[in-house]
């Protein structure tokens, strides 16, 4: 169904758009990050929170690790702030790219079974198909709150696979606040080669 390179190239993409996602994020401030926007989950932080919580339930059935702390209900409200989300989301990212270094091809074979946290619903599916859920659901949720954040005035970022770099860092370093350490630490410029210039910075009207 997939293989361990297109895990290792999806986890890259995951940490690369959460870096981007963060420098945007960090510029609003916490009370736009909370306002109620009409979304799924309420907020740009409720959404945010979400999908942290969907990574650790998913990756803890993956990698046996540590799930989340608390339930389906409670997922919007994971972290308390921007800047504990931040952290926590730097973890994680860093936890999903060692666990898709490490797959071999036969690590995505078989099935997975669990049980659902909110109805105890038994299932049993290929495990691949529920790496590309897990993948599938942050792609979703990023959307959200990429369209969030411009409705509030904020910047968007290019959300492109065709852009993502051909070489790290992937992470993005946070300081104690939930800001990075500069504002375009380890995000590097993405090349657009359809205007033959490397240093053009790619804009949101950009799409392939």
């Amino acid at each position: 169904m997939i293989e361990p390179g297109y895990c290792l190239t999806m986890a890259r993409y995951n940490a690369w758009q959460n870096g981007l996602m963060k420098t945007a994020l960090q510029k609003l401030d916490e009370a736009d990050l909370r306002a109620e926007r009409g979304a799924f989950f309420g907020s740009i932080l409720n959404t945010a929170n979400h999908i942290l919580w969907g990574d650790t339930l998913w990756m803890s059935r993956f990698d046996k690790g540590q799930g989340p702390d608390v339930g389906a209900d409670e997922s919007v409200a994971m972290t308390p702030s921007f800047a504990a989300w931040s952290a926590e989301r730097f973890r994680m990212d860093g936890r999903i790219l060692r666990w898709a270094e490490k797959l071999g091809t036969l690590d995505l074979k078989g099935d997975l079974e669990w049980v659902a946290i909110a109805s105890g619903t038994a299932f049993k599916k290929p495990l691949g198909f529920c790496v590309m859920h897990m993948l599938n659901h942050q792609a979703h949720h990023r959307g959200q709150i990429h369209a969030m954040v411009t409705a509030a005035g904020g910047e968007g970022w290019v959300t492109d696979l065709p852009f993502l770099p051909e070489e790290g860092p992937w992470l993005q370093p946070t300081g104690p606040t939930g800001r990075s350490g500069t504002s375009d630490e380890g995000v590097r410029p993405v090349e657009d080669n359809r205007r033959g210039d490397p240093s053009a910075e790619v804009k949101e009207r950009d799409h392939v």
